[in-house]
């Protein structure tokens, strides 16, 4: 069975860092390419963070594109507070050697898009949609060529962790969440109710460190630097592990359950900006437009992950 052939779209974060370690370590994924995103720290990080990644799993002819420095409608929203000032504190790696592609992130996504057979391209979108909007908005062609978006954003049970009802990746570009889940093009949601459950416990901290090679260190590391802030937060044992839920799914989607449901992005009311409006009970009388998540088996997830990174 060939591979299925995947973009990630991301803004890394070292959450973002382990999707990208995940997807790299799975054979039965093709990363056709990573485009960046500015949103947990600015565009020019996240590029440069998305390539020491590829360096540290020994990827470095992984093609890593610059996208949209900023939201289509609002001022940039970051997340050092949680990241840390480079987004991947916790480790001291080395700079990236190299190259950033000379081509822009939405650029390469139509091209790739409107080049590759319909429906045989997956987008992963781990970081606000700035990117994904904008390709769709120039070139509304390449929506029936998608295969399926699978991005981690948006929250219903859990509500909001950089508001009181929004999640960071919707919050930070809201107008694009609303384009993009209006796009038609097959969802799936990994929101905050399946990646709060997905916790670094100390145990899985422990099994990351004892892998060999660079990589488990490597995570282990960015775990315990951003666990800091959840830990205050919410009172958890561990920090979530969010953007890696997306590419386990593509990998084993046995390991998650949720609905096909409506899901609306509020971009109108300065109380609610940038809310995933789950119709979970199917009340509203809207038609659905994304599998939204609820469960994971996170025994199942950290083994996958955790035998996946040992490869590396």
């Amino acid at each position: 069975m060939l591979p299925r052939k995947i973009i990630i779209d991301t803004d890394p974060g070292q959450d973002d860092a382990v999707a990208i370690l995940l997807a790299l370590a799975s054979p039965e994924l093709e990363l056709l390419g990573i485009t960046c995103v500015a949103g947990n720290v600015p565009l020019e990080l996240t590029a440069r963070n998305a390539r020491i990644v590829c360096e540290l799993a020994g990827r470095p002819e992984i093609r890593v594109f610059a996208g949209c420095a900023r939201p289509l409608a609002r001022k940039l929203v970051t997340a050092e507070h949680v990241h840390g000032k480079t987004g991947l504190d916790g480790i001291d790696l080395p700079d990236p050697e190299m190259p950033l592609q000379d081509q822009h992130a939405v650029d390469f996504l139509i091209d790739t898009l409107r080049r590759e057979a319909p429906g045989s391209v997956t987008l992963v979108p781990i970081g606000p949609l700035t990117n994904i909007a904008t390709a769709l908005q120039r070139a509304p062609d390449i929506a029936p060529r998608i295969a399926g978006i699978v991005l981690m954003g948006g929250a219903y049970f859990e509500v909001g962790n950089i508001t009181p009802t929004a999640e960071f990746n919707i919050y930070v570009d809201p107008e694009a969440a609303k384009h993009v889940f209006a796009a038609g093009v097959p969802l799936t949601i990994m929101p905050l109710d399946v990646t709060h459950k997905a916790l670094v416990t100390r145990a899985r901290v422990d099994a990351f460190r004892a892998l060999p090679g660079r990589v488990g260190p490597a995570v282990a590391s960015w775990t315990e630097f951003f666990e800091r802030f959840d830990k205050e937060k919410y009172g958890s044992e561990g920090a979530p592990l969010h953007d890696p839920c997306t590419i386990a799914f593509l990998l084993r989607p046995e390991l998650f359950s949720g609905r096909h449901i409506n899901v609306e992005i509020e971009t109108g009311s300065d109380l609610t900006l940038g809310m995933s409006v789950a119709d979970w009970w199917r009340v509203s009388g809207r038609a659905p437009n994304a599998t939204f998540m609820k469960d994971i088996d996170a025994e199942g997830f950290f083994a996958l992950l955790t035998e996946r990174l040992a490869r590396l």
